[in-house]
């Protein structure tokens, strides 16, 4: 790779040796993907403080340095960490204090998380803890290099906001964030962020559930490649498109799709495919939505729900106020629990506005900084659990081995107040 005299000079130690270990990764990870240079960014979100047994026991032998050093930045030296070089994000990670005593997830990994967040934030670190870190401040703009993991952020970043990542790991984001490189390849590069393959929907595409099946169905059809939508597509909200874009980097690995006319790289079908050849489009009708449905529903056979999941990716406070609504003079089941997750900081808007009180007197939970999936944790003797979220129906019942119901916002507040899954898309379909 051809790096620029600044960074020889990171590589060969001028800035210490954490950065020169960071140039180091990079160089390596170049060179294994054929890049031909590095490129600038001021906007990494990875992970630094989520807790495991394998950083618990790094901690014990030389701190979070030492944590750091092993897993962001793949040395096994023992070096000081500086603060960061550009501005950097903790994504998600492990259920924080707000989930003692509700969530069967240990205290004494709540407690290595705060000390985690100490030292990561005396660095540098903005601890957002959430995989939405669009929604609570970290926004980037159109064209702007990012170093971003997380599928669901990666695709939002990509596909809605216009900026410019390719799905990263812990270990390069550390890097970049001590760098403020990451290699020039993949979604970095204008040619390969065309369209590859045209989607078309024949039936209406409107509100969170059917955006959540339709990408299901996109990222199934072209798995890694960049589908390009059109069709009955009724105008989104920014929770249907981060409901489209996480079922489609869940069913296949979308990290950047088109919908012309609202994401900003395609004003048409044509530019969305970069002036080239518009393929034959490829038919979502009436039998492939009934299809997808019945892929997210084939995970359940008890219709007793014992445990609800609403907010995934972390939910937008919308999506929160339309929680409330549907829990105002309700109670939940004496045998299920419901969960809301959300980034912390709109749990504390969530808060002011009202919409934790409603959400709690029915017996419901506002959670935030992680999930059931990040962090492997659901009520004790979960079985069967309810969600509007097409992602957390493809991975949970793997993750827990527990059975899954899928369908709206309501019908799974119905399974909360009830203890029963009667969702069903005839009903869907007739409230349209």
């Amino acid at each position: 790779m051809r790096l620029t005299d600044e960074e020889k000079a990171m590589l060969d130690g001028a800035e210490g040796p954490a950065v020169a270990a960071a140039m180091d990764l990079l160089v390596r990870y170049g060179d294994a993907l054929g890049a031909e240079r590095l490129c600038e960014t001021r906007n990494v979100a990875g992970t630094m403080t989520q807790p495991s047994p394998v950083k618990a026991k790094l901690v014990r032998e030389g701190g979070w340095a030492k944590s750091f050093s092993v897993i962001n930045l793949d040395c096994d030296d023992d070096i000081e960490i500086p603060p960061m070089r550009v501005p950097t994000c903790q994504l998600q990670h492990g259920f924080g204090d707000d989930a003692l005593g509700v969530v069967p997830y240990p205290p004494q990994m709540v407690e290595l998380q705060g000390d985690a967040e100490s030292f990561f934030g005396g660095r540098g670190v903005n601890i957002l803890a959430t995989c939405t870190p669009y929604q609570v401040g970290n926004l980037p703009v159109r064209g702007e290099h990012c170093a971003w993991m997380e599928s669901s952020a990666v695709v939002y970043c990509n596909s809605v906001l216009g900026a410019r990542t390719n799905c990263e790991g812990t270990a390069s984001t550390g890097a970049a964030a001590l760098t403020g490189r990451i290699p020039y390849w993949g979604n970095h590069l204008p040619g390969n962020r065309h369209g590859t393959h045209l989607i078309e929907s024949r039936v209406p595409v409107d509100g969170f559930l059917d955006w959540g099946m339709f990408g299901y169905f996109v990222g199934d059809l072209v798995q890694e490649a960049r589908p390009v939508v059109v069709g009955d597509l009724r105008r989104p909200d920014l929770g249907d498109l981060k409901h489209f874009g996480a079922a489609a980097a869940s069913s296949g690995g979308v990290e950047i799709y088109h919908l012309p006319g609202t994401t900003p790289e395609a004003p048409t079908p044509e530019a969305a495919f970069g002036g080239g050849r518009v393929p034959e489009p490829v038919v979502y009708g009436e039998r492939e939505r009934r299809g997808v449905y019945e892929t997210l529903n084939n995970q359940g056979t008890s219709t007793d729900v014992d445990f609800v999941l609403l907010g995934c990716p972390h939910a937008s406070l919308d999506q929160i106020a339309r929680a409330a609504r549907a829990l105002e003079g309700r109670k939940l089941s004496p045998g299920t629990e419901l969960w809301m997750m959300t980034p912390r900081a709109l749990r504390s808007v969530a808060d002011r506005s009202g919409y934790t009180r409603v959400i709690e007197e029915a017996g419901g939970r506002v959670l935030t900084d992680s999930c059931p999936a990040m962090s492997r944790s659901a009520p004790a003797g979960t079985r069967v659990f309810a969600t509007d979220s097409a992602k957390q129906a493809h991975y949970l019942p793997a993750i827990l081995g527990i059975e899954a119901w899928f369908g709206t916002l309501e019908e799974c507040v119905d399974a909360a107040v009830t203890g029963r899954w009667r969702g069903d898309l005839r009903t869907v379909e007739a409230a349209r």
